[in-house]
């Protein structure tokens, strides 16, 4: 149920609307402004105890030249683009094959397929550590970034799946009917008719799933362990430990760490909306 609107003769309740709205706001910006601040602030003014105040002196170029010559923050960037985007490409793929397949071709035993890939995504994490680090031992990919590319699709398809297949299915049925009495084949319905009409619900669950993917902590110190590989939340849980006084260079690092979700939401805003709002209108 949607909230109703507030009339335009009720000001007092608009205010306190308004009011408590930008209340809300600030105190969800309240932290990335504090951090935001403290990574252009110099050292010695963190030392002198001025955390909050406007910083005295702006020291962006030198802390966020700091996060690059002095601490291995560029690699572990690298090594999150090379597990993020070939799991996102392979979510994506899995998550519209079956998706199709599970909502224009259902066959017996569909509907308990669909529930397992459903059910794996109430499973909580801290239950599958031990079994995933076990399997990925035994393949030889501990401690590699196949490993993390590995979880990452298996884990995400299964959401992914959810949002696919009712997508598609929300699709008119006319036009696989039409494209079936053309003589069209399985896969070319799916490249020629569903590809192009779920592209902004592709778009969405692209940028979702990234931000899952890039900000994952949890699997990247349980799969991980050296530094060749580590991502980066994990390279900068290392980087907190090794720079403890010097949080200038830690909340720059931060920053430059959220930065390619944010960027990426940006590129592809307009798809993104389209694709949810698509959905929650065809659901």
């Amino acid at each position: 149920m949607y909230p109703r609107p507030i009339p335009e003769d009720a000001k007092i309740k608009r205010a306190l609307y308004v009011g408590g709205v930008t209340l809300v706001v600030a105190l969800w910006l309240l932290p990335l402004i504090a951090v935001m601040l403290t990574s252009i602030r110099s050292n010695e003014e963190l030392m002198a105890g001025n955390y909050w105040g406007w910083p005295q002196k702006f020291s962006l170029v030198e802390n966020y030249t700091a996060v690059f010559e002095q601490t291995a923050m560029l690699r572990f960037f690298l090594n999150s683009l090379l597990i993020t985007i070939p799991s996102v490409i392979g979510v994506l793929i899995l998550s519209t094959l079956t998706g199709f397949v599970l909502s224009r071709y259902p066959f017996r035993g569909s509907n308990l397929i669909f529930a397992l890939f459903v059910g794996g995504n109430f499973l909580p994490a801290q239950v599958m550590m031990i079994p995933v680090r076990d399997l990925m031992v035994r393949l030889g990919l501990y401690d590699t970034v196949y490993a993390l590319i590995m979880f990452h699709i298996a884990f995400q398809t299964g959401f992914a799946t959810l949002f696919m297949r009712n997508f598609i299915a929300a699709l008119p049925g006319e036009l696989f009917q039409a494209a079936r009495a053309e003589g069209a084949s399985p896969f070319q319905v799916l490249r020629h008719v569903v590809v192009p009409l779920v592209r902004p619900a592709l778009a969405a669950l692209a940028i979702l799933t990234f931000t899952f993917i890039w900000n994952d902590y949890f699997w990247a110190i349980v799969l991980t362990q050296s530094d060749a590989v580590k991502p980066v939340t994990a390279g900068l849980n290392n980087l907190r430990g090794e720079w403890t006084s010097a949080w200038n260079i830690v909340s720059a690092a931060t920053i430059f760490v959220a930065l390619p979700p944010v960027v990426m939401f940006f590129l592809m805003q307009k798809h993104f909306i389209s694709g949810l709002t698509t959905g929650a209108v065809k659901g």
